[in-house]
């Protein structure tokens, strides 16, 4: 039986005259929440509006669930008089300090982290995949980690900032970066040499709480999940849900080997570092390398080698001919990124970048 898997995404809430980013979240998700309920909720900055699907055993139902909850958003948003974008970053606005939300969590935030907090307008998708127990998460974890620069170039799609091409094409992993417990996750002999390095954050004051734990792949804080959480917002409901089973079929591969007794590979930390980096530089398009072995080679020769270790999840799954489809879809007619480049180049407008990024109030 297939893993059951789920998706959170955030998205920029934007003025529909001048496209600029504004702090309009709490009204866009007070109305959401009537068709959503708990699903839709705010985030530490008032530009932002998230919302999750319910867990999903098939990869058609899930991009019915990531349909229907953008076209609900979207509705609310437009019923308020704003509109929803889902870029990685904020293509136009003025972002620095961000808008906090209300809340006493936000304002402890922003007492803790301080500066951090102001140039957190970034929007992610996180896919969760179910396991049974935290131990499994924890060993799993450390067989994703060789290929989340690979899933970086795949997702990136946020080249813009406030009006400027960056020249990377995931910036907010950029700006991600900065945190005091982010990127890739190290690796755990355990989970309680998990929880014993958690502790030591904590008691040092580099983590608020376990809440702020911001590795790229961690034990769900609040759900019987690993949560993936690296990826830039998708550009379409298509794009998030292959993602999303992309990403199952590599767990569902490092459960096998988990189960197996295979030793997890361990690239230096030094060398997911600098893959990040060229990841988040030039996505999809550019090149990186094999973090296990220091060889050079382009993203899409490492997609390729991503997809061809997953292929026997994909098959069992039933999900082969759709994420191959949308892996090629991202090879041929870019990523994200590429996308926003490309409706630049139309006209030279941001504005079109925002408009190509809209939500829909139908299912997209």
């Amino acid at each position: 039986m297939a893993l059951r898997m789920g998706i959170e995404e955030e998205y920029f809430v934007v003025d529909p005259g001048s496209r600029e980013v504004v702090p309009r979240a709490a009204a866009v998700v007070r109305r959401a929440e009537r068709a959503l309920g708990e699903r839709a909720s705010t985030e530490l900055v008032d530009f932002l509006a998230e919302a999750k699907t319910p867990p999903c055993d098939d990869l058609d139902k899930l991009e019915e669930q990531v349909g229907s909850m953008r076209a609900a958003m979207a509705g609310a948003a437009a019923a308020e008089g704003v509109r929803l974008a889902a870029t990685g970053t904020p293509v136009l606005g003025d972002l620095v300090p961000a808008p906090i939300g209300a809340g006493a969590r936000y304002a402890e935030s922003l007492a803790f982290y301080r500066a951090l907090d102001d140039e957190q307008s970034i929007c992610s998708c996180h896919v969760h995949v179910e396991m049974p127990d935290r131990e499994r998460a924890v060993a799993v974890s450390n067989h994703l980690r060789p290929w989340l620069p690979t899933l970086l170039a795949l997702a990136a799609n946020s080249p813009y900032w406030a009006g400027r091409d960056t020249g990377h094409a995931c910036w907010r992993v950029m700006t991600w970066a900065r945190w005091p417990v982010a990127g890739p996750p190290p690796y755990f002999e355990s989970y309680g040499h998990y929880e014993e390095l958690v502790g030591t954050l904590l008691g040092c004051g580099a983590l608020m709480d376990t809440g702020t734990i911001f590795w790229d792949v961690r034990p769900s804080a609040r759900l019987p999940t690993v949560e993936v959480r690296l990826g830039d917002v998708a550009p379409t409901a298509a794009d998030a849900s292959v993602f999303a089973a992309l990403i199952r079929a590599l767990v569902e591969m490092s459960v096998r080997a988990v189960e197996a007794g295979e030793p997890p590979p361990d690239p230096p930390q030094e060398m997911l570092r600098a893959a990040y980096w060229l990841a988040a530089r030039d996505g999809l398009a550019g090149g990186g390398v094999d973090v296990c072995t220091g060889r050079p080679a382009t993203f899409r020769e490492l997609a390729g080698d991503l997809l061809a270790h997953v292929l026997p999840a994909l098959r069992d799954s039933g999900d082969l001919d759709r994420v191959a489809a949308g892996v090629r879809r991202l090879m041929t007619g870019g990523t994200g990124a590429e996308r926003q480049r490309a409706a630049y180049r139309r006209r030279g407008r941001l504005t079109d970048v925002v408009d190509a990024a809209l939500l829909r109030t139908r299912a997209l």
